[in-house]
């Protein structure tokens, strides 16, 4: 899942500055799970900015959202209904979902109230680790389902780089070498010999850094014609703080 946590109280504020009531919409997904983004975050956070605002003698009104996915136009198309009474949208989402918030209306500003950290999972709880970086080619299958890039501090595609101890990493001892654990893991599945062909050096400008990264399936993909022919669809919104729910 995609993991975030909420930016500072008074760094949120500074990018309020100027507006008088702001829709804060919450995501149902992914910053719910990693207790960023929602309902009961929503719901603080809109307290925390009518009670501090108000005490700075600059009071900024805050209405409460929360939609299933940010990052689908489905979803967030109901949030157009009596949008125009706010100066902005404060979005507990992903990057993602801010900057679908922002196409879906774009006469309107976005202002993110989290910071998009990693893909990873719950080690724990309360702990979230990071598991991929969505490199763009992916190679675990030759290293025990452990990602090398994004657990190796060193982000090697062909590792180990001989500079651990007892299974920690020289850079970080608090944490687990990525390539002793692919090592050991590879040893256990018999697979060990599937290591030993030197991978290419990954090319980041086509990959991760490359810029924008887009995924086209034809075999599911809609006729032109028929884009955007759900969309619109309520799909559950509800708006609180005075604005009633709307099933």
């Amino acid at each position: 899942m995609i993991v975030a946590e909420q930016k500072s109280l008074d760094e949120i504020k500074s990018m309020l500055k100027g507006c008088k009531k702001v829709l804060a919409v919450g995501c149902g997904t992914c910053v719910t799970v990693c207790f960023a983004g929602g309902r009961q975050e929503v719901g603080i956070l809109s307290a925390s900015l009518r009670m501090s605002t108000g005490l700075d003698g600059e009071a900024i009104g805050v209405d409460e959202s929360m939609v299933q996915r940010q990052c689908e136009e489905e979803f967030i198309a109901p949030l157009q209904e009596g949008l125009e009474e706010y100066d902005a949208i404060l979005s507990l989402g992903c990057g993602v979902g801010v900057q679908s918030l922002a196409q879906q209306f774009p006469g309107k500003q976005i202002i993110p109230a989290l910071n998009t950290k990693f893909m990873g999972f719950p080690s724990e709880h309360g702990v979230w680790e990071e598991r991929c970086q969505g490199c763009g080619s992916c190679v675990l299958h030759i290293t025990g389902g452990i990602c090398p890039v994004s657990r190796c501090s060193k982000q090697l595609f062909n590792g180990p780089c001989g500079g651990s101890q007892n299974g920690m990493c020289e850079v970080d001892p608090d944490t687990e070498c990525a390539w002793h654990a692919i090592c050991e893991k590879q040893l256990e599945l018999g697979l060990f010999e599937e290591m030993m062909e030197i991978q290419p050096a990954k090319d980041w400008s086509t990959s991760r850094d490359g810029g924008h990264r887009r995924i086209v399936r034809e075999d599911i993909r809609l006729p032109e014609s028929d884009q955007g022919i759900d969309q619109g669809i309520d799909q559950g919104i509800d708006k609180s703080a005075g604005k009633g729910d709307k099933k």
